[in-house]
């Protein structure tokens, strides 16, 4: 069972997100909140797998909460997704640093939002191809002084060729189909490159691949 805490100003868009969450089998919101102290309190007595937060909150903020959940070894199997919309894109950079495993815009589909749950508790980051280029793309400046994590000197080609394709945002699963290799091989190389690179997550891999240049800005 994967376990949801929700942190929203706006008792609806909890009451939605819960409504949607709770008809699956496999979820269920443990913790909600409306703002970002709130949530901590909460979390830190009831175990969560993923937190949806949105941005905008009275008393910690989306983005303040995230830093607080990373820098937090108690809550360190946490994983983070932030909701947002385009036009809050200059505040992208600074929550991949803090370490967000994922971003939703605020008017998703609701089979998108089942999904990002799912993706983010699985290990991997949501960032579908076209968030990837939109967010990453206008976010490039502040990503530019982030601590350098690795050479690609110490991949091997297909890693690089692997990182490229999580650089534009696919799943194990993808990446498998991609290269006709199973999803648990394209997992492997994944943990690979992390290790190799010393990447904390996946989402510093996609930032790593536009920095290095694996990724072109304007792909498509």
């Amino acid at each position: 069972m994967i376990r949801v805490a929700l942190a929203d100003d706006h008792q609806l868009v909890r009451a939605g997100f819960r409504a949607l969450l709770d008809s699956e089998p496999d979820i269920e919101v443990v913790v909600e909140a409306s703002g970002g102290e709130e949530l901590l309190r909460a979390i830190r007595a009831t175990p969560v797998d993923v937190a949806l937060l949105d941005i905008r909150m009275p008393d910690g903020d989306g983005l303040w909460t995230t830093e607080q959940i990373a820098a937090d070894p108690a809550l360190a199997g946490v994983r983070v997704v932030i909701v947002t919309t385009f036009e809050l894109d200059e505040y992208v950079a600074r929550a991949i640093r803090a370490g967000a495993a994922g971003f939703l815009v605020k008017d998703t589909e609701p089979i998108d939002l089942i999904r990002a749950v799912r993706v983010v508790a699985d290990g991997e980051a949501l960032l579908s191809p076209g968030v990837t280029r939109r967010l990453l793309e206008r976010a490039a400046e502040g990503l530019r002084d982030a601590a350098p994590i690795g050479a690609l000197s110490v991949l091997t080609e297909r890693e690089v060729e692997v990182l490229r394709l999580v650089g534009q945002g696919l799943s194990n699963e993808e990446i498998g189909t991609r290269l006709f290799v199973s999803p648990l091989t394209a997992k492997t190389h994944v943990s690979r490159i992390m290790q190799k690179l010393h990447a904390r997550d996946r989402v510093q891999l996609v930032v790593l691949a536009y920095e290095s240049g694996l990724v072109a800005r304007g792909w498509q």
